[in-house]
């Protein structure tokens, strides 16, 4: 009986443009010290892409991942940009654009790699596009509205919507502040702004459990509890909730026991290589010996994994990820 793959549900891709890719990083962001701290964290430098092209760090990602011996696939974002008054792609107002054909070629090279698409639904062909995705492979549809710059209560998203339903194509949409860009409109994160897409019948994801941020004086985090005890197909991904910024977080979410059904392990790769995510930062959460341990793990999922499960994740967890993803066959 084949066990229940292991999967990472919150992986990102990049690149600069190089070898064709499409890949777009706009000059504020590629000029900042984030940028150059996340191709580090990727294991590539951008002379290495320009060589190699921007297929290198999936390429790396996909290698690195295959030494983990506790997860076995991870979902890779791609992401839309903005759009223009006429819905076409607007790259000068784009913080950054990863094309679903880009991360689609390297799940078929990449057999633990899964194609996380991304569609602005404010493009004029949203539609076409959404079955694009669907079609190359796409396991979840992935959101950034707080850099795409649209607001997911829209009404005028509700056939979008209603077609994401019909598809059984998840949303995992971020939740709370948006802190790794040069500008933001963390209003636009809200998770109140995704009951739409609820009533809709989508099976939505938040990116985060909205664990930091607030909004209308409510902190995110409360406001997607209410939210969760109202649909049951609200679900949370647990990425990033070990990070210097968000301690404690992990341990609020998961005193609720109702809520573990719906959870879903993710690491944010690639944070947990840039020492965000360092186990030391849970001294006094964690025994000492503990902690020494954690360190030592090399292979960032098996750490990430490993550091959740020290801090209470129970193993369950693991096992949700496969029963919303729109897998394809052989997965």
């Amino acid at each position: 009986m084949k066990c229940t793959p292991v999967i990472d549900i919150h992986c990102h891709g990049a690149g600069i443009g190089a070898g064709g890719s499409g890949c777009h990083v706009a000059p504020r962001l590629r000029d900042s010290w984030k940028f150059r701290f996340y191709l580090k964290a990727f294991g590539v430098s951008a002379a290495d892409l320009q060589r190699e092209g921007d297929m290198l760090v999936l390429q790396r990602m996909s290698e690195r991942l295959a030494q983990s011996a506790q997860v076995d696939k991870a979902v890779i974002f791609a992401l839309d940009g903005a759009v223009d008054d006429r819905g076409g792609l607007d790259l000068d107002a784009s913080e950054l654009y990863i094309p679903n054909d880009f991360v689609a070629a390297a799940s078929r090279r990449h057999p633990n790699l899964l194609l996380g698409a991304s569609v602005n639904p404010k493009r004029r062909d949203a539609l076409d596009q959404l079955e694009i995705a669907a079609l190359s492979g796409a396991v979840l549809l992935k959101w950034l509205p707080s850099i795409q710059g649209f607001d997911p209560a829209d009404p005028a998203l509700t056939p979008f919507y209603r077609r994401l339903a019909e598809l059984k194509l998840p949303l995992l949409s971020h939740t709370g502040n948006e802190e790794s860009f040069t500008r933001t409109d963390n209003r636009l994160a809200d998770p109140q702004r995704l009951r739409l897409a609820l009533e809709q019948g989508v099976t939505v994801i938040a990116a985060h459990s909205a664990s930091n941020g607030r909004n209308d004086g409510e902190r995110n985090f409360d406001r997607f509890l209410k939210l969760a005890a109202a649909y049951p197909n609200l679900h949370a991904d647990i990425s990033a909730l070990t990070q210097i910024n968000r301690l404690g977080h992990l341990q609020k979410i998961l005193a609720r026991p109702e809520l573990h059904p719906r959870l879903h392990f993710g690491t944010d790769m690639p944070l947990p290589c840039t020492g965000l995510t360092s186990p030391w930062f849970q001294l006094g959460r964690l025994p000492l010996p503990a902690i020494r341990t954690l360190a030592k793990i090399d292979n960032p999922w098996d750490q990430s994994l490993q550091l959740k499960l020290a801090l209470g994740m129970p193993r369950s967890i693991l096992t949700n990820t496969p029963q919303v993803l729109r897998l394809p066959e052989g997965h």
